[in-house]
């Protein structure tokens, strides 16, 4: 797990849930293994640390209804007033996966150059 002062133990359970549910496993890894929590990390002690909110029951979801869930945000039909759009933050999450699953791996994401591999491009480092 990455090491973030910001984020307890908990908030990283959270995360890693609701990253594995936008990218998850088939014949490649899904977005954890791909090293995106280390991405995120990255970001959060960059540009994101005010972003970070306290989403606590999402990991104790099962998967069906953690999609469920997801889905709800990102049409916005919450429940509880957010202070930010809803719609707007479930964009700006899977930007952020997918950023940090197809990213540069010196940018901490894409462990291996696994999703590279995926897509086929070859690395000319």
């Amino acid at each position: 797990m990455p090491l973030n002062p910001m984020l307890t133990p908990l908030h990283w359970n959270i995360l890693r849930s609701l990253m594995d549910r936008i990218i998850p496993q088939d014949d490649f890894p899904n977005a954890w293994d791909a090293g995106v929590g280390n991405y995120l990390a990255r970001q959060f002690e960059r540009d994101l640390q005010h972003q970070v909110e306290n989403y606590r029951g999402f990991t104790e979801l099962d998967a069906s209804a953690q999609d469920m869930l997801l889905s709800r945000i990102e049409t916005g039909q919450v429940m509880l007033s957010w202070s930010v759009n809803p719609t707007e933050f479930f964009h700006m999450v899977i930007e952020h996966v997918m950023e940090g699953y197809y990213s540069d791996p010196g940018n901490g994401g894409n462990r291996d150059s696994i999703t590279w591999q995926m897509i086929g491009f070859e690395s000319h480092e």
